[in-house]
């Protein structure tokens, strides 16, 4: 009952709303996995990816691009 006076603003700088939504953390889960078996390449080289924060920073990237809520970039 209480939370549905809060607004939207209120619950996110508390913490208690997701900082990403679930759309985003499949976009990462798939590139790891991806990662994991070998097929995920970076963009302009083409090379493959292995290091995990840079599969889960193109995870990440085309989660914004679909359009998932995910923090702005730093």
């Amino acid at each position: 009952m209480i939370q549905s006076l809060w607004n939207r603003q209120e619950l996110h700088k508390e913490g208690i709303m997701a900082k990403y939504s679930s759309k985003a953390g499949a976009k990462v889960e798939r590139a790891l996995h991806e990662m994991k078996q070998g097929k995920l390449k970076s963009g302009r080289s083409g090379k493959r990816v292995t290091s995990r924060k840079q599969a889960i920073a193109i995870g990440l990237s085309e989660a914004r691009k679909a359009g998932a809520r995910v923090p702005s970039k730093r």
